[in-house]
Parts: structure tokens; C-alpha cells; sequence
């Protein structure tokens, strides 16, 4: 970024077409950060993923959890969850990313990486119980992590690294045209909580 000028880094579109990504950087202090690190970390009930591939069930080593505004149901991978209700820190956490996103959101997936070697593979969140072309916001708390964007038909790499506390957009159409992963990484021994916060349309249900 060019010292020299009053361009707002959230103002920027990290990908080059077809979809709209801005990076904020961090919203929140590092003790601030750290302290909804520690109490994620603890308090929600983490269970490991599920993979229906080939029609043999997987269960991964990175643990997720679920929560909504409502039970909602939603399919990924071939396997459905059920969301729980917001805890006083989850909501706290929703209010903050509504405010410096400027939108709302019903419902929040979570992953736990419990060291760099685990990541998330190529994929796009297009699943059907989701707003189309809705924003999804992505909070991270703890170890520092490469996050990739990969365009479709062009194959366009676009890389941002995702600090403690920080929170990343995903608008318009990028689910339509890249996908994106969390590569693993031997570099990263400390643990990794993403919180994606979305929006679910009821009547999919």
C-alpha cells in the first residue's frame, strides 16, 4: 500500500474480478483477541468434522461447531448440522463483525486447527441453505495463517495472511467464481480458531 495517499485498506479488493474480498486487518486489540481466543477455545463444545466421500464417512483432525439464530440445518460435505444457540461471547463476537462490516448475519461456523498441519482443502461456500452472493465474514483468532484464493476458469492465485483478531469479507460473487483453502503449513505450531459468520435463508429449510 502507497504510505503516501488516504486509501483505506478495507476499501481495497484484494481479488483482481469476479468477486469482491476486502481485508480489515485487525478489529480488535491483541488482549482483546487473545481473551476470546482462550474462552472459544474452552467453552465450545468442538467435535471433529465429518466427510462423506465415496460413501465412506471421514472424520478430520480440525474440530467445528455450529450456531444460529435459529436451529438451522445445514449440508456441507455430504453431512448435516444442526446450529446451537449463541453464547454471550459468540453474540458479543457477531456484534462486532456486524458493526465494522455494516451487515447482519443469522449464523456462525467455526473450525479449530489445533497446529499449522492442519488446514481446510479447495472449496466454495455455494451450498444451497446460503443467501446467494451473501457476505460471509471471517474472524481469526490465534496462529497466523496463509489464506488462498484460486480463480475457477483462470486458475489466478491471490494469497493474504490472516492475523490474530482480524477479520476478512467475502461479497458478491466470489463463491460464484474462486475458491478458496487454508493450506497446511509445518511452519505453524500454534492453533488457529476461524469463526465464519453467514447468513441462512429460512425458507430453505
Amino acid at each position: 500500500m502507497d504510505l503516501f495517499t488516504n486509501t483505506d485498506p478495507k476499501s481495497l479488493n484484494l481479488l483482481p474480478k469476479d468477486g469482491i474480498v476486502h481485508y480489515f486487518g485487525p478489529i480488535m486489540d491483541r488482549r482483546t483477541a487473545d481473551e476470546y481466543f482462550q474462552k472459544l477455545l474452552v467453552a465450545i463444545p468442538w467435535e471433529k468434522d465429518v466427510l462423506v466421500m465415496f460413501g465412506k464417512r471421514l472424520e478430520t483432525k480440525r474440530k467445528v461447531a455450529w450456531y444460529g439464530d435459529l436451529p438451522f440445518d445445514y449440508t456441507y460435505s455430504n453431512t448435516t448440522k444442526t446450529a446451537l444457540p449463541w453464547t454471550q461471547d459468540l453474540f458479543s463476537l457477531k456484534s462486532m463483525v456486524e458493526a465494522a462490516a455494516g451487515e447482519t448475519f443469522n449464523s456462525c461456523l467455526l473450525n479449530l486447527y489445533h497446529s499449522g498441519e492442519e488446514g481446510m482443502s479447495w472449496h466454495c461456500d455455494d451450498e444451497k441453505e446460503l443467501k446467494k452472493e451473501g457476505t460471509i465474514a471471517s474472524v481469526s483468532l490465534g496462529a497466523t495463517r496463509k489464506f488462498v484464493f484460486k480463480h475457477k476458469s483462470t486458475k489466478e492465485k491471490v494469497e493474504v495472511l490472516l492475523d490474530h483478531g482480524s477479520l476478512l469479507l467475502m461479497k458478491g460473487t466470489t463463491q460464484t467464481y474462486w475458491l478458496h483453502r487454508l493450506p497446511p503449513t509445518k511452519r505453524v505450531n500454534g492453533p488457529r480458531i476461524n469463526l465464519t459468520f453467514r447468513t441462512i435463508v429460512e425458507n430453505s429449510q
